[in-house]
């Protein structure tokens, strides 16, 4: 390692919501999910492997949310993919016939058709539906490295007058990846990058060694650091804070500076769900009043009406070159960096993995060569967090400010006026009850103790920061308000059975199977004595 000149510190986060609807026969938000295993996470773990296979010297990070790996192996929603994927085989049957006068679109319409047939047949075939084990290989032959998350992706900062619920979250997680990967994780990835002063403890004294945060979070810092943003912090309680690098941020995530904006890629937003007649689309759709995104899509971005049609081999090549670009700018980076350090700097590019085919449909192509390219570099290197501090053992003492990567870098999207603010005294009175009953009840077995597993899991299940994202997005903003009152409902529901000291077996069987998630959870993570503890 002492002889790279730089390292590149790629890491991409894997979450989505907790959504599992076994009582309806369709449920349309379960639709984020299949399209994420679709268009990301199926791909990405083809690329993957295919670099492994290759022999490319390659090193990843990747965070999977305790919600992801659920969903991943949940037997209910795995035999829904793959009913999701023969309905997009049949779709692209049904463009080819309507396509076939027109060779540009109809080589569009097979390229997704093959696409699907290929998901099918390595989904069933290659993984055996088991996407998570898949994970597992690629981590044991040390190409990437896998970190949790929090529990339910909590925004942390809105809960610090509370720390039994950042505890929970924290130690859920942990028990939750134990339990999954067979070892304990060494880094955690922080909800929205939602850091405060202080939360470093909580993650430390369960073992973990680092995490990362956003850019101001650390150069806005009482007491300024050396190295900037290109080599870690050690906070106050001991933990490590990597921070993201904002130009190698800017030109993935922004659509107006970054690489995904280039007019020669695909429009992620043109779909034939959103086009076509109802007669026609409407088989394909969960409501056939609710138009979505099928898969099949035509056009580039913002294009006019002369040259709409996307041309899949020109935008191959643009991602190719946005790739060779990319790697040039953190050479450059990297060669004034080691002028300025006795260590080699650390660019942190932390990404959402579904930037990769879901929102930047390029992006896949993109990232394979980055990796390819990196491979090849002198400068370059690409690293772990963990084998970085493992290196580098010594490191300054900085403790972070209150920061996040979202919009405006604090908290307004999670705390957006009227749109989500209302949440939180909901859940906070939640959160301080199922403390309360904690210590009515604290050694509980058998029926009782079911229940109070089940009013912790309702509680967790409220604090994702999912749903207040998207009640301010206002992209399904009814469902999210229906997810936090349904919890919080169920929560004080079992919050009054127990004060009449009475149960319902019956509606708690149900929503046990409802939400089906943490089996290893003990509803005295809520307490000020944890389970485990003397």
């Amino acid at each position: 390692m002492s002889n790279e000149k730089g390292y590149l510190g790629f890491v991409l986060h894997s979450h989505l919501p907790y959504v599992h609807h076994p009582e309806k026969e369709k449920c349309l938000e379960e639709n984020w999910f299949f399209d994420a295993l679709a268009e990301t996470y199926l791909p990405l773990l083809g690329l993957l492997k295919k670099l492994h296979d290759e022999k490319v010297q390659y090193r990843v990070t990747v965070s999977l949310s305790p919600t992801l790996t659920t969903m991943l192996m949940d037997d209910l929603l795995q035999e829904r993919f793959v009913l999701y994927l023969e309905d997009k085989i049949v779709l692209g049957e049904k463009e080819l016939e309507r396509n076939k006068n027109n060779p540009d679109i109809h080589k569009l319409s097979l390229l997704y058709r093959e696409h699907y047939e290929r998901c099918l047949d390595e989904y069933e075939n290659l993984y055996k539906r088991n996407l998570v084990k898949a994970f597992k290989v690629l981590e044991k032959a040390g190409c990437i490295e896998i970190i949790t998350t929090a529990a339910t992706h909590a925004f942390m900062p809105l809960y610090q007058e509370y720390p039994q619920v950042i505890e929970a979250q924290i130690h859920t997680a942990v028990i939750s990846y134990g339990r999954v990967f067979g070892q304990a994780p060494r880094g955690m990835w922080i909800p929205e990058l939602g850091y405060f002063p202080g939360l470093g403890k909580y993650m430390k004294q369960h073992g973990i060694d680092y995490s990362f945060i956003a850019a101001h979070g650390q150069l806005f810092a009482s007491r300024k650091s050396k190295y900037g943003v290109y080599a870690p912090v050690e906070t106050s309680s001991g933990m490590l804070a990597f921070s993201r690098d904002i130009p190698a941020s800017r030109s993935v995530w922004s659509h107006d500076e970054g690489y995904p904006g280039d007019q020669v890629y695909r429009d992620a937003m043109q779909d034939i769900g959103y086009t076509e007649p109802f007669d026609y689309i409407g088989p394909h759709l969960y409501d056939e009043k609710i138009r979505i995104s099928t898969g099949y899509k035509y056009y580039k971005i913002n294009a006019g009406e002369k040259g709409r049609l996307y041309n899949a081999d020109k935008a191959r090549q643009k991602a190719l070159a946005h790739a060779e670009n990319f790697i040039y700018q953190r050479v450059t980076q990297v060669k004034k960096l080691s002028k300025l350090m006795d260590r080699p700097p650390i660019i942190i590019c932390p990404y959402d993995s579904e930037v990769f085919g879901k929102w930047w449909y390029e992006g896949l192509i993109w990232l394979e060569s980055v990796i390819r390219k990196a491979a090849e570099t002198p400068e370059l290197a690409m690293i772990s967090p963990s084998q970085y501090i493992d290196e580098y053992k010594e490191n300054e003492k900085v403790e972070p400010i209150f920061s996040s990567w979202g919009n405006k870098g604090y908290a307004s999207v999670w705390l957006g006026g009227g749109a989500n603010d209302w949440i939180y005294r909901h859940i906070h009175k939640a959160s301080e009850r199922m403390k309360e009953l904690v210590s009515r009840f604290p050694n509980e077995s058998g029926l009782k103790k079911r229940v109070l597993d089940q009013a912790a899991r309702e509680v967790l299940l409220s604090q994702a920061s999912d749903w207040p994202f998207i009640m301010k997005t206002c992209l399904s903003a009814d469902y999210a308000k229906m997810r936090v009152k349904r919890h919080l409902h169920n929560f004080n529901k079992i919050y009054d059975n127990l004060c009449r000291n009475t149960v319902n077996t019956e509606w708690l069987t149900r929503i046990e199977k409802e939400n089906k998630i943490f089996p290893d959870l003990d509803y005295r993570i809520f307490g000020d004595k944890k389970p485990g503890t003397k």
